[in-house]
């Protein structure tokens, strides 16, 4: 596996965690005035979720590449 193919199933996966931690702790804004969104959150904590989607990302990715050079699985015939 190269360096390319490496960042390319980093970034994807990265990617694939944002959009599955990013509704975690999603509360609605509870004004009623006009001009808000009713379904944007009151406090999206991006900060916090890109921490963590990176944590996460680099945890499944180390897998990955552990598995991927191992030759752990292998699809070639031997």
């Amino acid at each position: 596996m190269g360096w390319i193919t490496a960042v390319a199933v980093y970034v994807v996966v990265w990617w694939i965690v944002i959009f599955a931690v990013l509704p975690w702790g999603v509360k609605p804004i509870e004004s009623n005035d006009r001009g808000f969104e009713p379904g944007a959150p009151e406090n999206p904590r991006l900060l916090r979720k890109i921490v963590i989607t990176t944590i996460v990302t680099t945890v499944i990715w180390v897998a990955f590449v552990l598995v991927a050079t191992s030759d752990l699985i292998t699809f070639r015939e031997p």
